[in-house]
């Protein structure tokens, strides 16, 4: 699924337009970016955590010619799903009682 996609699977179950779910998504990304920018975890219950970790520096090889290269050290972000998107991932969510 794209951008375009997940618009369209918003304002669809969102019962809104596309250009309201466009900017509620896009509101959303801006608002997780800027709080990792800084430095908050943000948490979403039932989906997942994003955070910031700090990667070190590092050595590594240019593919092309095997020389060694440098890699700065760098922020990065991570996503760690929550149990219920994990349990939906595996097909284990959303389960009927009988």
């Amino acid at each position: 699924m794209n951008k375009a996609e997940l618009i369209a699977a918003i304002a669809e179950k969102a019962d809104i337009n596309k250009s309201k779910a466009a900017a509620a998504l896009d509101t959303m990304i801006a608002s997780v970016g800027g709080a990792l920018r800084a430095g908050d975890k943000v948490t979403l219950v039932g989906f997942g955590t994003f955070s910031v970790v700090a990667r070190g520096p590092r050595t590594g090889r240019n593919p092309r010619d095997g020389q060694k290269i440098k890699i700065a050290a760098k922020k990065v972000a991570k996503f760690k799903p929550g149990k219920k998107l994990a349990d939906d991932v595996n097909g284990k969510g959303a389960k009927k009682k009988k």
